[in-house]
């Protein structure tokens, strides 16, 4: 392990992400007495003002983002006392060289960048931190997605930081990775002996990944439309949780065996043409409807015009790999579903013979056998459960099967841990210089590549988003995708 960087410099810190999230992580970590001794925090935005009122902004932001028993005003001050603020525009060499005078003689300590940013803002300053003497071996500099919008632009972003730093200096943010039932993927795969033999197409059935959201577009207009869900969720967050499940075991839990496994993954998604898409893809576009008993506008009345951007979409894919050739994996997301909804569901294949009656039924009129099923929900609330067959109570000669739960509340489990921001262990491993958790360049190429395929069919076939009454789980042709092969929706 390196040394952890005694300077944080965040761009982007007047925006939304650093104050809803960013700032409230770094209390909690200062609360932990996990930063590193002597820190600083160097905040930059591209509004005049003196440090104080920034310092207030903070404040304020700690008194609304956490809870109301987590906040504690000396440790709040505390915080205050590390931050300082230099206003900084791209392409402003003077402000830049302001920006280098707040961090004076702490370069050789190690300094982490955190991009907050556009992206088309990542190279330019970049290159301001270079020409202001602020990149070393030991500079650190973290990007928040989306690292481009298809594979040719995500490669000039990528170009462009790289001819400034190392690929072990970059980190690419994807919070989704910092979430801690995420990385319980992991846990569950590879530190329980039960799972990993059976996780292979002999023993599963196909693969569900569903990230339902209520909102629609949340002021994010001018970013959302021309993007996508596609691109938005699928190509970074739903991705990387495809990555975790299907990867091969790695030798080690580090940076490099972790994200070798998973890069292979990816490169075994098999691509899509215009005639694939239209039987293993569906998108759609949100309507007027109600949400959580409230009536809701639909997308182009939102955004004020008729557009083709697509507000949902269901995606059959597959691998083609010795692991998992033959099993689906299903992917939906979408805006204004019924419930905010993160899960996985793992479909095991049915018992090969039943020996309790014809089919799985019974003359008694008994449960039928039902194939096991683990469900791994990642939001709103946190568990992991097991479907199993058990035998119902009684005295019948005929054995009567009844599915039961075994269920594991993460949060009843650790009930005395506290449910950490995602961001904390992302910043924490940033100025540690852990990489693990962050997404590696050949990873995000292998996304976009696949991505590109999608979008590119759509085109060539003329696939338009079809209409969802908001409250609705999408298009009902997304119902179709997957019981077309027998399966359902787990909602």
């Amino acid at each position: 392990m390196t040394e952890p960087s005694a300077t944080l410099i965040l761009f982007g810190a007047t925006g939304d992400l650093a104050h809803r999230m960013l700032f409230p992580s770094l209390y909690n970590l200062l609360a932990d007495n996990l930063l590193p001794d002597d820190f600083l925090i160097v905040a930059s935005g591209r509004t005049e003002m003196d440090d104080d009122h920034f310092r207030d902004s903070v404040d304020a932001s700690l008194h609304k983002y956490l809870p109301e028993d987590r906040y504690d005003p000396d440790l709040a001050a505390r915080l205050r006392a590390l931050i300082v603020y230099a206003a900084v525009e791209a392409g402003n060499i003077d402000q830049f060289r302001h920006l280098a005078t707040r961090a004076e003689g702490r370069r050789s300590r190690g300094i982490s960048v955190y991009l907050s940013t556009p992206p088309s803002l990542f190279a330019p300053t970049a290159q301001g931190l270079a020409d202001a003497g602020l990149i070393a071996p030991t500079t650190r500099i973290a990007m928040e997605k989306p690292i481009g919008k298809d594979l040719a632009s995500s490669r000039l972003v990528n170009d462009g930081i790289g001819a400034l730093f190392a690929e072990d200096q970059i980190f690419r943010v994807d919070h989704y990775l910092g979430k801690e039932t995420v990385q319980n993927l992991l846990a569950l795969r590879f530190g329980n002996v039960m799972f990993e033999p059976l996780w292979n197409a002999a023993a599963i059935d196909h693969v569900q990944i569903t990230v339902g959201e209520t909102v629609g577009l949340e002021g994010r207009v001018s970013y959302y439309d021309g993007v996508g869900a596609l691109r938005d969720m699928v190509q970074n967050h739903m991705l990387q949780i495809l990555s975790i499940i299907a990867m091969e075991p790695p030798a080690r839990f580090d940076p490099t065996a972790v994200r070798d496994e998973k890069v292979k993954a990816l490169r075994s998604l098999r691509p899509m043409s215009a005639e694939t898409v239209k039987t293993h893809s569906v998108r759609g576009q949100y309507t007027p409807g109600a949400v959580g008993g409230q009536i809701v506008t639909g997308y182009a009345d939102e955004l004020g015009k008729a557009s083709d951007t697509e507000t949902f979409v269901a995606l059959k894919a597959h691998i083609d790999n010795w692991r998992w050739q033959g099993v689906p994996f299903y992917l939906r997301t979408g805006k204004r579903m019924p419930a905010r909804q993160s899960e996985i569901l793992i479909q095991f294949k049915p018992v090969r013979h039943s020996i309790f009656g014809r089919n799985g039924q019974h003359s008694s009129g008994g449960s039928g056998l039902e194939p096991n099923t683990l469900i791994i929900r990642l939001q709103p609330e946190e568990y992991i459960r097991l479907l199993i067959m058990s035998k119902r109570p009684g005295l019948e000669r005929q054995i009567r099967l009844e599915e039961v739960t075994l269920d594991v509340s993460l949060t009843a489990a650790f009930a005395g841990q506290r449910r950490r921001i995602a961001y904390e262990r992302l910043l924490l491993d940033l100025l540690e210089g852990d990489a693990t958790l962050f997404v590696r360049r050949d990873e995000v190429e292998a996304q976009w590549a696949w991505i590109d395929s999608i979008i590119d069919g759509w085109q060539e076939a003329h696939m338009k988003p079809a209409a969802y009454a908001s409250g609705n789980w999408g298009p009902s042709s997304a119902i179709a995708l997957i019981e077309r092969d027998g399966a359902s929706w787990h909602d």
